[in-house]
């Protein structure tokens, strides 16, 4: 598989990642026997709705390569074992997303996904195992109410072994929501185990993420500009919060916001700028169970900024 990757500003900021690391799974992802996607079947190239939504159905293995932007009348549903990437910069889905649901091992990698008009969210993660959100830059506008787009990136209904690594998130009021209800506990409790990692979330409202439930471990993140909270932890969910950087974050962690229940937490050399947290619940998650690396605390803001979003593509 070809990878073209945008090395020039890691370089200048000193940063070591390799391509090596840049096209690897990392995370909660990499666990219930891994997450591999398409590897292995054929490879289709596809440049409008119709190709699209006829490439990811079945659950046979297959990489889907996007060569265009796709304007999508409804959401797309992949099957299981698929691989979904951008051949080129900009390509990708707007006007809505993808759904993946009932389903598992599915790579989402190099794409813009824009303006997904509710009740459609940009990726919508269901009953679904093994996915990894990877390299994507997500976006909408403010311009619009809080309820006219819908999430960025949601993962609901004991979905498990998630990774979310170096994507952009910009211009949206809600974000990425885990656990869609506080009455969901029957279905949830024990799973939603998800990784957050190098991503870039500016000039957003909130959910980065918010979790009910389950597990999240939440590290080398760049949160700025964000106007109403960062990472919540509610109704019992434990996360492990690891050298993010917040600038101009209001409530850049909180575990007692918008739920009965409250959450837990565990933070460690996070800088939180000009805000502080708000931990009334010391978690107990402080140990995940996959390796991981992290950048230095002073190197995340400009490794992120350089790396995160739709900055790798598959021609």
């Amino acid at each position: 598989m070809k990878l073209f990757l945008t090395f020039g500003l890691l370089l200048a900021c000193g940063a070591t990642l390799s391509s090596a690391q840049w096209n690897t799974v990392t995370g909660y992802a990499t666990l219930n026997g891994g997450t591999t996607g398409g590897q292995g079947g054929e490879t289709v190239y596809v440049s409008n709705e119709a190709q699209l939504v006829a490439a990811v159905t079945g659950n046979d293995p297959r990489i889907v390569k996007i060569t265009s932007m796709i304007t999508l009348s409804d959401v797309v549903r992949p099957g299981s074992n698929k691989t979904i990437l951008g051949a080129s910069p900009g390509a990708g889905v707007t006007g809505s997303g993808f759904y993946i649901r009932r389903v598992q091992n599915v790579i989402v990698r190099g794409l813009q996904i824009s303006y997904s008009i509710a009740p459609d969210d940009g990726v919508s993660i269901d009953e679904a195992t093994n996915v990894w959100i990877d390299h994507n830059e997500f976006f909408a506008d403010r311009e619009h109410g809080k309820d006219y787009y819908d999430g960025q990136l949601d993962v609901k209904h004991a979905a498990d072994w998630i990774t979310v690594s170096w994507n952009k998130f910009h211009d949206s009021y809600k974000t990425s929501l885990v656990g869609h209800s506080d009455n969901n506990a029957g279905e949830d409790t024990g799973k939603l185990h998800i990784t957050y990692n190098n991503n870039w979330f500016t000039d957003v409202g909130s959910r980065l993420p918010s979790l009910r439930f389950g597990t999240g471990h939440i590290y080398n993140n760049l949160y700025e500009r964000v106007d109403i909270s960062g990472i919540n932890s509610r109704m019992g969910a434990q996360v492990l919060v690891e050298r993010n950087i917040f600038i101009d974050v209001v409530t850049p962690l909180t575990t007692d916001l918008d739920s009965d229940l409250e959450g837990f937490a565990v933070e460690r050399e996070n800088d939180w700028g000009d805000s502080e947290p708000n931990i009334t619940q010391e978690g107990s998650f402080t140990n995940p169970p996959y390796s991981y690396e992290m950048e230095a605390l002073n190197r995340v803001a400009a490794v992120v900024r350089a790396g995160a979003g739709n900055t790798i593509s598959f021609p």
